[in-house]
């Protein structure tokens, strides 16, 4: 017997590479078949070895013998003669295959096709024969001719030695571990970078790792993994895999089914790779933490990944559905995958790369009652995020904005003209303070309106002006409602103070406040931090899972200064104006001229609008269904049109003292008590 000892893989690319050959290692003989035999397939320690017996070609790799059986059998052609054969190793996949005359052997891999051995044939495979013009040849070598012998060993590279089970389940067990250990306040996102370093050498162990059967799953802790190996066919069909049910957990499983053309040989010399699917199944979000802190349906991730290719633009979409618990109605499920982000050039999954973040390009979501329907043309690592749902449809939303549109303009262009006016109406000493007040608010609306009018399309230019819109539009917000606080005040003293003593400077104090105090608050906020400022996107749902989208704005991007500043400042104001709007009513209701009382309530029910007290709407956006949306129609509505509103609320009481039959009733009809200053 003749031994010889060769290296058998060379470092160069495997099955896809550029070379001619497809596999890496090739070798052929021929052989004299006397009698009926067989292929035996065996597990060989370290070595790759091809023997010859009149009853068997034996064939030995290290790969992971069975816990059933240490070997696969597989009939060889009955008819006797002399056969050439070649045995073929493909790198890329860990896969040997034998061509022996006619027919073709996938060996380990084609179990259907094995048969038991019997032990009478296990007595009688010691008797070898020679094998003849033989020679091996590995890729980007030359061709080698051996002398006839009836065994030849091959050793295998370290790269290419076998990963066995116990490694897997070695190597899930240390990520179960760091995953359940606390998080450490510093360390942030280095100890996710830790996580996904060592979860991609875990993928790296599952691509070549030994299996017992065409599937195989590892793991039972937080990290569960399956691979699913399947065999080269001219014509191949779908995959589809579900995980075992799992009652009482918020997530009870996941089903995939991967399209047919994920499979298909780009060309004919493919069509003996071996195709290995990898699914992870990951109980925990610690690895996947974007800035935003987004919330992940059940904690539950799942990886999808085809061994040593890089799936994207398939033209069929893979579809994942994730069965749950029934969802919240105040939350909209969205289908995302994980985005490695990257910093100055660093690799991502490497130790340098910065914090991912979850995206949703090139998924569709289809949501039901209990289960979520994700169709993505790419592969890679999937969830479920909770957005939180303003229940606005496209429909809606195209309504809304219309009436916003229009509504804005309209207030714009009715608040310069009662500006207009007001200007160059005679003026009167009581009249003065009223109608410059009046000025300001119509002022303060006007540039609200404007803003919010461009405010859409300067989220499509330079961060740097969005962020100028964005705090504009603030400071327009904030200096509206600070002037509706002062029409409550002024309109308060008109009514109940029955002298008003003139006081120096007052007009001017009032606009240093009404104007002074969002300035330095918007200024205050951007000083703080310039990124408080931004482009800021409101979630949109529609019936189909293409038109989920957002609307963009530029505005306030700190959620807990919206609260704080802008619900709060407006709780206050909407207090106040109500408390004046109750104590003018109040007054109004104790005068004497009974037959004037419907007209100065109807007035003071105008003046609501002044004061701002239906922005008190926005408050019912907290509730839900159809309620909410009724209330935000009304809401956009009332508030888009306040300037032309008021407008109509001025010019009703210019005409009622037009018309009145007696001065009394004329000023009565303008003024919110007898003897008091006019509104305007």
């Amino acid at each position: 017997m003749k031994v010889l000892l060769l290296l058998l893989l060379s470092p160069l690319q495997g099955v896809e590479g550029s070379s001619q050959l497809q596999e890496d290692f090739r070798f052929c003989g021929d052989r004299n078949q006397t009698q009926e035999s067989f292929i035996l397939y065996q597990h060989g320690p370290a070595t790759i070895s091809i023997q010859n017996t009149a009853q068997a070609l034996i064939i030995k790799r290290p790969f992971l013998p069975s816990r059933r059986n240490s070997y696969y059998q597989y009939l060889l052609p009955p008819a006797l003669g002399r056969y050439r054969f070649c045995l073929y190793w493909f790198k890329a996949n860990r896969t040997l295959r034998l061509a022996y005359g006619k027919q073709s052997f996938l060996l380990g891999g084609d179990l259907s096709s094995s048969i038991p051995l019997s032990k009478e044939r296990q007595r009688t495979e010691k008797s070898s024969t020679f094998l003849f013009n033989v020679s091996y040849i590995t890729k980007g070598g030359k061709n080698t001719s051996l002398d006839s012998a009836p065994e030849y060993f091959f050793p295998a590279s370290a790269e290419n030695m076998p990963v066995w089970e116990q490694e897997v389940e070695e190597q899930m067990t240390t990520l179960d571990h760091l995953i359940a250990q606390p998080p450490v306040p510093a360390a942030g996102a280095t100890e996710q970078q830790l996580l996904r370093r060592k979860l991609l050498e875990l993928e790296q162990t599952l691509a070549k790792v030994e299996l017992e059967g065409q599937n195989q799953t590892f793991g039972t802790a937080t990290v569960r993994a399956t691979v699913l190996r399947l065999q080269p066919a001219p014509d191949p069909q779908p995959l589809a895999f579900a995980s075992q049910r799992e009652e009482g957990a918020e997530v009870h499983g996941f089903a995939v089914e991967l399209p047919s053309s994920l499979f298909a040989a780009a060309e004919e010399r493919e069509e003996v790779v071996e195709h290995r699917v990898l699914l992870l199944d990951i109980n925990s979000q610690s690895m996947f933490q974007d800035e935003n802190s987004s919330q992940v349906l059940g904690d539950r991730v799942v990886g999808i990944s085809l061994v040593d290719k890089v799936v994207a633009n398939l033209s069929e979409p893979m579809v994942l559905t994730f069965f749950h618990e029934q969802l919240l109605g105040n939350v909209t499920p969205l289908c995302v995958f994980w985005q490695e982000g990257t910093t100055a050039g660093a690799v991502p999954s490497s130790p340098s790369a910065s914090s991912g973040s979850w995206a949703s390009s090139g998924c569709a979501t289809t949501a039901g009652s209990r289960q979520t329907e994700c169709s993505c043309n790419h592969l890679t690592y999937f969830a479920v995020l909770m957005v939180s749902s303003p229940e606005i449809t496209y429909t809606h939303r195209d309504s809304l904005s219309i009436i916003s549109y229009v509504g804005c303009l309209i207030s714009a262009l009715a608040s310069i003209c009662t500006i207009l006016f007001l200007y160059f109406r005679s003026k009167q000493r009581d009249q003065i303070t009223s109608m410059h007040i009046h000025m300001n608010l119509l002022g303060a609306i006007f540039l609200l309106d404007l803003t919010f009018l461009i405010s859409e399309h300067l989220a499509t230019s330079s961060q740097a002006i969005c962020r100028a819109g964005g705090a504009f539009l603030h400071f327009s917000l904030l200096s509206c409602l600070t002037w509706m606080a002062i029409e409550g005040y002024n309109l308060y003293r008109l009514v109940i103070e029955v002298f008003n003593a003139y006081q120096d400077h007052f007009l001017l104090k009032l606009c240093l406040l009404g104007w002074g105090l969002p300035f330095a608050c918007v200024a205050l906020i951007f000083l703080t931090s310039w990124t408080n400022y931004g482009s800021f996107s409101i979630p949109i749902h529609g019936s189909l899972p293409a038109k989920s989208s957002s609307a963009t704005i530029c505005w306030l991007t700190n959620p807990l200064l919206h609260k704080v500043v802008n619900l709060g400042f407006f709780s206050l104001v909407f207090l106040f104006n109500s408390v004046m709007l109750g104590a003018m009513v109040r007054e109004i209701a104790r005068q004497n001229k009974r037959g004037h009382k419907l007209k100065h309530l109807l007035a003071l029910c105008g003046l609501s609008v002044l004061l701002g007290i239906p922005w008190a709407l926005i408050f019912f956006s907290f509730t839900s269904g159809a309620f909410r949306l009724a209330s935000l129609y009304v809401f956009t509505i009332i508030n888009s049109l306040q300037g032309f509103l008021i407008f109509l609320w001025y010019w009703t009481m210019v005409l009622q003292a037009r018309k009145a039959p007696d001065p009394q009733s004329s000023s009565d009809s303008v003024k919110l008590q007898p003897n008091s200053s006019h509104l305007g």
